[in-house]
């Protein structure tokens, strides 16, 4: 009962120096404006038990005591990811467009992957011994990414040391708010990094957050707290826009950390659409990746993001720094409009086996309305050439009709070899009204949020 003495006195210390000020009790909007512009972000869940390939922490749940004995004493004796290498990750997650990063540093298992002074459960007892935290935050911050931790309040090993019974959720004791001796260790915990770390953007408390995001608001008023104080949906988009800022959370198999066997994995097709329609409902994509115990994203994952980043190369403008535009979507094309040019949407338009390369295609929007000012292009290409072909016309028209604006276009831009680029295509429609007519699609219903 040593270590719950020692948490309970922290906690009395901890409690003594609380400002006698109002707390600060939400995001600031303008960082929320902030957070809602970033558009897409790497989740990484990587901790000690990926070396047995094992859902991250959740073994420990209901586990006997012999398993959470080898789990917590066995585990961290074989951790060393010699191949670890966080300037790679960091520039494949610029490339594919990803604007922010959020790191498991504890995930509910209770083991740390930085330098802390709180418990010997984590990376520096382990044969790899170097703060991991420190080595991403520092790397992603190299290629201009915002940094964002994950943390759970929950923390198994304090439970396991305090003999309390290991589940989620499912004792009065797993609460930090009725736990003062787990609330004294969380704030431990937070505190060293939230102070140690520089300037954290993001943080996603996955688990019982009152009195802990307040206490990380006290020491980085201008952290934006995602989980724990906004809607952050877990493996679906929402079928309706939700106000404000919110985020949606995918893996790209079938789990967050590394599972070596049986996992299918998505598309890059099927990723490029979940953050297309994120985007066109107002929200944020946060994609995993699952680091392999070596320390090398898998290759599976590192080829969709590539995948990922030939479309960014084409397309970031179409899902950065954007809102919602009046309606969603219109059939199978979806919007989104330019933050700070209300009349500049972008249309995602179904390419591949929908609209071939070097072939012509038309639409009619409806809810579309043209102005003498308006012009059209497609995003990347220019719509002038199309490689080897002479004389051949690929320029963009459009006309204002009763049926709605119809647009005629080519697509022209030579993505792949084999010309089997199957990955939607943005028009870009500056200079355009809304025409609020009946169509297929779903209102914005103000979701723009914090401007």
């Amino acid at each position: 009962m040593k270590a719950t003495v020692r948490y309970l006195l922290l906690g009395l210390i901890l409690l003594a120096t609380w400002p006698a000020a109002a707390q600060q009790k939400a995001n600031f909007p303008e960082r929320e404006a902030w957070f809602m512009d970033l558009g897409f972000g790497m989740f990484i869940h990587w901790s000690v038990d990926s070396q047995v390939g094992a859902v991250i922490s959740h073994s420990m749940a209901g586990a006997s005591q012999d398993y959470l004995e080898r789990f917590v004493n066995e585990l961290p004796k074989t951790f060393d990811p010699k191949r670890f290498d966080p300037d790679e990750w960091a520039v494949l997650a610029k490339l594919a467009g990803m604007t922010y990063v959020v790191f498991t540093a504890k995930h509910h298992s209770g083991f740390c992957m930085w330098n802390t002074q709180t418990t010997p459960f984590g990376v520096i007892n382990t044969p790899f011994g170097r703060d991991i935290l420190k080595e991403i935050v520092d790397a992603f911050r190299r290629q201009g990414i915002a940094i964002g931790l994950y943390f759970s309040p929950e923390d198994f090993h304090y439970l396991y040391i305090n003999r309390i019974p290991i589940g989620r959720l499912q004792h009065p004791l797993h609460y930090p708010a009725d736990n003062a001796g787990l609330m004294a260790h969380d704030k431990a915990q937070i505190k060293e990094l939230l102070t140690q770390y520089g300037k954290i953007d993001i943080f996603f408390f996955d688990g019982p957050a009152e009195g802990l995001k307040e206490y990380a608001w006290q020491l980085q008023p201008d952290i934006v707290v995602t989980r724990g104080h906004m809607e952050t949906p877990e493996q679906y988009v929402p079928d309706k826009p939700i106000p404000g800022p919110w985020e949606a959370n995918f893996t790209m198999g079938t789990d967050w950390q590394y599972k070596p066997t049986n996992d299918p994995h998505k598309s890059g097709t099927q990723i490029i659409n979940m953050l297309i329609e994120t985007r066109a409902k107002g929200g944020n994509l946060l994609l995993n990746v699952g680091p392999k115990p070596d320390g090398e994203i898998q290759i599976e994952q590192q080829a969709l993001l590539r995948e990922v980043a030939l479309w960014n190369l084409v397309n970031t403008e179409s899902v950065h720094a954007i809102r919602p535009w009046e309606l969603i979507r219109e059939g199978d094309v979806w919007f989104t409009r330019a933050k700070h040019n209300p009349s500049t949407v972008y249309a995602f338009v179904p390419g591949g086996v929908h609209w071939p390369y070097g072939s012509r295609k038309e639409w009619i929007l409806k809810t579309l309305e043209a102005t003498e000012q308006t012009q059209i292009s497609i995003l990347g290409y220019a719509g002038e050439l199309v490689e080897y072909r002479k004389d051949f016309d690929a320029g963009i028209y459009f006309q204002d009709t009763p049926l709605g604006l119809v647009i005629s276009a080519v697509n022209g831009h030579r993505l792949y070899t084999n010309n089997q680029w199957p990955n939607p295509v943005v028009l870009k429609i500056e200079n355009i009204r809304y025409k609020p007519v009946q169509a297929p699609g779903e209102r914005r219903s103000n979701i723009d949020g914090a401007q």
